[in-house]
């Protein structure tokens, strides 16, 4: 299982299952035309205009091939007559075409995203998208009449094939391992969560600056162009004004999450990069409020953000800390272990190991790289 679980505090585990990056796959094959098709091809199943006017055509060969038999003069004299009734064709057919070609289903929509899904990417994608009224029924019991679209993460998920509707029902099934169904259950899930739990609402609320405003940064790009985003939890010393209340917490931390998603346009990038900064923590201070807090995000984040994260470095960790993330490291998938790194302290430490992805241009100077510090 695959998803952005974020670490509210110093705890490294291992929630993140995310699916290795799909390789590129073979060229799609180009659904069967007629030679003089329009440039939208026609689909295999669908025979085009030509195909059908051709029965036609030669429906006056086998009655003049039953008369030439019988009656051979009378089968000479009327093939002149077949060259007549194909000339008299060529109207009704291109109208005929049109009509047809603007009918046809077009061609699955791609950007550069879709173009890297696999075969079993695809159909699974395709299963899924096929499902969505089913989905939207079961997420949205109380709301007459069922929707038959909604809008998820600025993306309209309906029936209709779109590229980026691709790119987000991908995100569910590569979550669930391309099983169809438990893809569906989280889609499901995920719909609910995010009605109940009023999203819409979240993102007009307002938090303490003095506060919030130093946690949680979004910072320069990587070399793919994925935003960065940076938590700082050592930025505030009163771990009681963070964690207090517990759900003004977890309102803040699902909207800091939604306006990094906010720059991720599902064309070309559509995950991040986290970094995690416990400069100034200590592993002997957390309360029940912070670990009330870190369990209850990394649920909504590990069920309801599938595939967010590109790379995500834990930096400036206390020795205890590196040595719990080596205890469990057994028990983490290898493709997530793919993703993180557990890196030391020191500026020179961590840019060597953060410029690997970040270029130094849009790396902070406490980290190694060379652009201006974040205030």
């Amino acid at each position: 299982m695959s998803s952005e679980a974020v670490n509210t505090v110093p705890a490294p585990a291992p929630e993140h299952h995310d699916a290795p990056a799909a390789a590129p796959p073979p060229a799609a094959s180009e659904p069967a035309s007629a030679p003089e098709a329009a440039p939208a091809p026609a689909p295999v199943a669908e025979p085009t205009p030509e195909a059908t006017s051709a029965p036609e055509a030669v429906s006056v060969a086998p009655s003049t091939t039953a008369a030439a038999t019988e009656e051979p003069k009378e089968a000479k004299t009327e093939e002149p007559a077949a060259p007549a009734a194909a000339a008299a064709e060529p109207e009704s057919t291109t109208a005929t075409e049109k009509t047809e070609k603007a009918d046809a289903p077009a061609e699955e929509p791609q950007n550069a995203l879709t173009r890297k899904f696999t075969d079993a990417e695809w159909a699974a994608v395709k299963e899924l998208r096929s499902k969505l009224p089913e989905v939207f029924a079961k997420a949205y019991t109380e709301t007459t009449p069922t929707p038959t679209s909604i809008t998820l993460w600025g993306v309209t998920l309906s029936p209709t094939p779109d590229a980026k509707t691709s790119v987000v029902l991908a995100k569910f099934v590569r979550a669930r391992e391309l099983n169809v169904a438990a893809a569906q259950e989280m889609l499901v899930a995920t719909l609910r969560w995010r009605d109940e739990f009023k999203i819409g609402e979240i993102m007009k609320e307002e938090f303490d600056a003095d506060v919030f405003g130093r946690l949680g940064r979004v910072f320069g790009k990587d070399k793919e162009g994925r935003p960065v985003t940076y938590n700082l939890y050592g930025a505030v010393k009163d771990m009681k004004a963070v964690f207090g209340d517990v759900q003004r917490f977890i309102r803040w931390r699902v909207q800091f999450m939604e306006q990094s998603i906010e720059l991720l346009d599902f064309e070309t990038v559509d995950q991040m990069v986290q970094i995690h900064d416990y400069e100034g923590v200590s592993m002997t201070q957390r309360d029940a409020s912070q670990k009330a807090a870190a369990k209850e995000a990394t649920n909504i984040f590990q069920n309801h953000y599938p595939e967010f994260l590109s790379r995500k470095f834990f930096i400036n960790v206390p020795t205890l800390l590196t040595w719990i993330f080596w205890l469990f490291k057994p028990l983490i998938s290898a493709a997530t272990l793919a993703k993180m790194s557990v890196v030391g302290s020191g500026a020179k430490t961590i840019g060597a190991e953060l410029s690997q992805v970040i270029p130094v241009d849009e790396l902070p100077k406490r980290y190694g790289g060379k652009a201006e510090d974040f205030a």
